[in-house]
C-alpha cells in the first residue's frame, strides 16, 4: 500500500485548510483528501463568511474564493424585547452557499497536490510509525474533519459532546431576503438561547434558519418551523431546501490526545456558542493541524498546544458571554451599548465571527446599560468569582 504522509478525512472548510497548509508549507507530501460526497455538494449552514476567514484563506494562497458569493457590510440584531442594533460591520463580510464555498475549497486544494478520493470512512487504527483507514489506506498522520458525527473523533474513544454544548439549527432557502446587504439575526425568547437569521444570497434570495444553543430544548422540527416563522414572517423557505444539522460547540470539554491523529473543525467541537459560527474556527483550526501534521508521531501534542495558544482566550470569553447572553437583560444592555457605540459593536462583532476577546472598556459600556438590580447581582457574581 502507498503510504501517505497525511490523510486528511472530511473535505469541508476545516480538511481543504489542512490539506492546503501541508502542502504550502512541503510542496512535496502526499496528501490524500477523503470525503464520503462528490462535489460540487450541499452542506447545512447558514452561509455566512467572516471578512477574517478570508485573510486565512489568502494565506493558504486561496485568496480568489473572496470573490465567492455577494457581500454583506451590514449587521442587524433584535432582541425579544426590541432593542436593535444596525450598524456597518469593521469589514465586509460575504455569504457564500456551501455547494459553492467548498467545492472551490476542493478545487484549491487539488490544484495545490491533495488527491481527492471519494470514500467513506467506518474505522481507524493506529499502528506503529503509522494509521490505517479502513485497513486499506495508510498514512503517517490522519486529521479528522469529518464534521459533527465525526467516525475519527469516536475512534479516538472521545468522549460523547453533551447536549449543553450542542446547538441544532434548521435553515432552508427563501425567495426574498429580510434587507438586502445585511446579516439579520432575530433573537427569541424562552428560557433556552435561540434566535433565527436571514442572510441574503445571490440572486436576491435569503438562507434562512432557527438555532437553538442547547440541543436538550430544541423541540420538533415543527416547533423549529413555527419559531422561524414567528421570527422572521414573510420569509418561508422552500421546503425542498430545509435541512437540520448539530453543531458541538466550543464550550464541550477540549479533546486533542498525543499521537498521529488530529481534528480539526465540527471534529474537534470549534462552533462559536455566542453565533452558531463555525467556518472561520474549521479553517483557523485546519491551518493548524496542517501544520502539526508534517510532526509524525509529536504530531498531537504539537496540535493541541498551537489549539490551546490560538483559540484558549477566545473560548474562555465567548463561553462566559454565551452564558451572560442567555439573560435577557444581559442581552438588552449588549445591544443596546453596541447601537450606542461603536466599538462594542466592533468587539461583539469579533467575539462572534472571528477570534475576539471582551475589552474591559467595552465591558464597562455594556455594564452601564444593565438595569440596577442586574448590576447589583452581576458585581456580586464577579467579586464571588475573584474569590
Amino acid at each position: 500500500m502507498t503510504t501517505y504522509d497525511v490523510a486528511v478525512v472530511g473535505a469541508g472548510p476545516a480538511g481543504c485548510a489542512a490539506a492546503l497548509n501541508v502542502l504550502r508549507l512541503r510542496p512535496t507530501a502526499s496528501v490524500l483528501l477523503l470525503d464520503a460526497a462528490g462535489f460540487p455538494r450541499d452542506k447545512t449552514c447558514g452561509d455566512g463568511v467572516a471578512a477574517e476567514t478570508f485573510d486565512l484563506l489568502d494565506g493558504l494562497g486561496a485568496g480568489h474564493l473572496r470573490a465567492l458569493g455577494t457581500e454583506a457590510s451590514r449587521l442587524r440584531l433584535r432582541t425579544p424585547h426590541g432593542r436593535v442594533v444596525h450598524r456597518t460591520a469593521p469589514r465586509p463580510n460575504r455569504v457564500v452557499r456551501r455547494y459553492e464555498l467548498d467545492a472551490a475549497l476542493v478545487a484549491a486544494a487539488v490544484g495545490a497536490g491533495a488527491e481527492l478520493r471519494r470514500h467513506r470512512v467506518r474505522t481507524l487504527a493506529v499502528r506503529p510509525g503509522r494509521v490505517e483507514l479502513d485497513g486499506g489506506v495508510t498514512a503517517r498522520v490522519v486529521v479528522g474533519a469529518d464534521g459533527a458525527h465525526s467516525v475519527v473523533r469516536r475512534a479516538l474513544g472521545a468522549p460523547a459532546v453533551p447536549s449543553s454544548s450542542t446547538a441544532v439549527a434548521i435553515r432552508g432557502y427563501a425567495p426574498v431576503a429580510a434587507e438586502p446587504g445585511t446579516l439579520s439575526i432575530e433573537y427569541a425568547g424562552g428560557t433556552v438561547p435561540a434566535y433565527a437569521w436571514s442572510f441574503p444570497v445571490a440572486g436576491g434570495g435569503a438562507n434562512v434558519g432557527y438555532g437553538v444553543f442547547d440541543a436538550a430544548g430544541t423541540g420538533t422540527r415543527a416547533q423549529l418551523l413555527e419559531r422561524l416563522a414567528a421570527l422572521l414572517p414573510g420569509q418561508e423557505p422552500d421546503p425542498a431546501t430545509l435541512r437540520a444539522h448539530h453543531l458541538p460547540l466550543s464550550t464541550a470539554p477540549r479533546f486533542h490526545p498525543d499521537g498521529r491523529v488530529l481534528l480539526a473543525g465540527d471534529a474537534a467541537a470549534k462552533v462559536n456558542p455566542l453565533t452558531g459560527e463555525g467556518i472561520f474556527d474549521a479553517v483557523a483550526s485546519g491551518i493548524l493541524a496542517g501544520r502539526a501534521a508534517l510532526r509524525g508521531d509529536g504530531a498531537g501534542a504539537a496540535h493541541r498546544a498551537a489549539m490551546e495558544h490560538t483559540f484558549d482566550r477566545h473560548h474562555r470569553h465567548v463561553g462566559r458571554l454565551a452564558r451572560l447572553a442567555a439573560r435577557p437583560a444581559f442581552l438588552d444592555a449588549a445591544i443596546g451599548a453596541a447601537a450606542r457605540h461603536q466599538r462594542v459593536f466592533d468587539c461583539a462583532v469579533a467575539l462572534g465571527l472571528a477570534r475576539g476577546t471582551v475589552t474591559p472598556g467595552a465591558l464597562a459600556l455594556v455594564a452601564a446599560h444593565l438595569p440596577g438590580a442586574a448590576l447589583t447581582g452581576a458585581r456580586g457574581r464577579r467579586r464571588a468569582a475573584a474569590v
